[in-house]
């Protein structure tokens, strides 16, 4: 293998990345050939010379228009009945247990000063709960109310599959069945420096980043995953991001419409708070429901209005999707993706030609990421639901300010505080509140609580309200 990846590395010009191959002992240098013989050259040709050796330029279509979407709010009896039927058919699907739930949770607490996997982060106002948690008892209550033992799929990274799965089995999954949580490994490519050149993390291994959350796709076919959903029944799949508590696991409506409408792959829509919110935009061209960056946006379009003076480009994506698991097989059928790829500049640590650790305090090159809302661009038929930001939308992102952890914990108070006050019960003004999800899941739950437990008001104790 040596002798073939030594011609291979020559003829791409990256012979630098045997540099330190006989200093090695067998298994690190079996862990650098492994790595190396994964490469896909000549795709990896193609994209440095794009996306390193130059700054992408996105063009935008000259037919771009605003993307079509079902309001969060049905705008008249025809669409009020569509409603209650997706309704009634998104329950069934639940209920017939042809629905998993996917959640993208790859990544670290770095930036919100956190040493570990982010789904580790306690996050709820009172009990602090982490977000695995947090939607462990969500999935419970599911389970309870649809009696069914919902899938969970879970995808972690290189750098935090091991934590991850201890920390699962630290807690006993959460009173989960076991064999209901499975994890999954996302993908990785070559950090690349700007002349080019692949970066190397240490003398035995380059340095890896995870390829994106568009890498869930292949990583589901490539694990198995998407065979054992089949085998189990699974045909939709509901999937969200670990940073945003306040996202439905399972959403009766908008798995109901994705069905009804016979689309490939849905979105939730969130209308923008203002024309340069950092959301993508829903568009369309060519008759595909395509995304364009908030960075790539011209102004000329972010800020136009319509006759009511309300933004032409209001539809903001907060990546909450259901996709159809034949969708993906389609896809994912020959072993790859074809979706585009995004730059990022970073500061990679690596290892210079002297083998000695450089930690950059500037950008030094380039990670490769694909996003998971370009495939919309290749589904025959794609749905967009509007939903209310205070529901469906609080992620996690920095520690204060906009799109925080205090940020996050406001927004959970206030949507705990409407489900009481929908169940008319009455509590102090200003009080912290945390409902358990394990207790009550959707505003349908609250109402039931109250009803059966006979409760009109709730007093607060020092910490708050907590329902448990």
């Amino acid at each position: 293998m040596l002798h073939t990846i030594s011609k291979d590395l020559g003829k791409h010009q990256q012979q630098h990345l045997l540099q330190f191959i006989d200093e090695l002992d067998k298994p690190e240098q079996d862990k650098l050939l492994n790595q190396l013989n994964d490469i896909n050259w000549d795709s990896l040709n193609k994209l440095i010379p794009e996306y390193v050796l130059q700054q992408p330029q996105t063009e935008i279509p000259r037919d771009l228009a605003p993307a079509p979407y079902f309001p969060a709010v049905p705008q008249d009896v025809e669409q009020q009945k569509l409603y209650e039927q997706a309704e009634a058919v998104g329950t069934q699907l639940i209920s017939d247990g042809k629905v998993a739930a996917l959640t993208v949770a790859g990544g670290q607490g770095s930036r919100l000063g956190f040493d570990g996997p982010k789904g580790t982060y306690p996050i709820t106002p009172i009990k602090e709960k982490t977000l695995f948690q947090y939607f462990a008892e969500s999935i419970a209550r599911i389970n309870e109310k649809y009696s069914i033992s919902l899938t969970w799929y879970i995808m972690t990274s290189q750098l935090n599959d091991s934590q991850t799965k201890d920390f699962f089995a630290e807690n006993s999954y959460f009173c989960l069945p076991q064999s209901s949580v499975k994890f999954f490994i996302q993908g990785t490519m070559p950090t690349i420096g700007y002349d080019g050149k692949l970066l190397m993390k240490d003398s035995s291994s380059l340095a890896l980043a995870p390829d994106g959350h568009g890498g869930t796709l292949l990583a589901l076919k490539r694990s198995g995953s998407l065979a054992t959903m089949a085998a189990g029944g699974i045909e939709y799949i509901s999937y969200f991001q670990v940073d945003n508590p306040l996202a439905s696991i399972v959403n009766p409506l908008f798995l109901g419409l994705h069905h009804l409408k016979k689309s490939e792959m849905s979105a939730i829509m969130l209308a923008k708070t203002g024309p340069h919110e950092k959301l993508g935009n829903f568009c369309i061209s060519g008759g595909r429901t395509t995304i364009i960056e908030y960075s790539d946006m011209p102004d000329e379009l972010a800020e136009a209005v319509d006759a009511n003076g309300r933004l032409r480009y209001i539809a903001g994506s907060p990546a909450i999707h259901v996709i159809s698991r034949n969708f993906v097989e389609k896809l994912t059928a020959n072993g790859h993706l074809e979706l585009p790829w995004h730059r990022a500049d970073k500061k990679i640590p690596c290892i210079n030609s002297a083998g000695e650790l450089i930690n950059p305090v500037e950008p030094n090159g380039v990670k490769l990421e694909s996003f998971i809302f370009d495939a919309m661009a290749l589904a025959k038929k794609t749905m967009l639901l509007e939903a209310k930001r205070e529901d469906e939308f609080a992620p996690i992102k920095n520690k204060t300010g906009v799109d925080s952890v205090e940020s996050c914990r406001k927004m959970l108070i206030a949507r705990d505080r409407r489900r009481l006050a929908q169940a008319c019960i009455a509590i102090p003004a200003n009080s912290a509140v945390e409902i358990s999800p394990r207790l009550i899941v959707d505003d349908a739950d609250a109402i039931t609580y109250a009803s059966n437990n006979n409760i009109n008001s709730i007093t607060t104790s020092l910490e708050g309200i907590y329902l448990k």
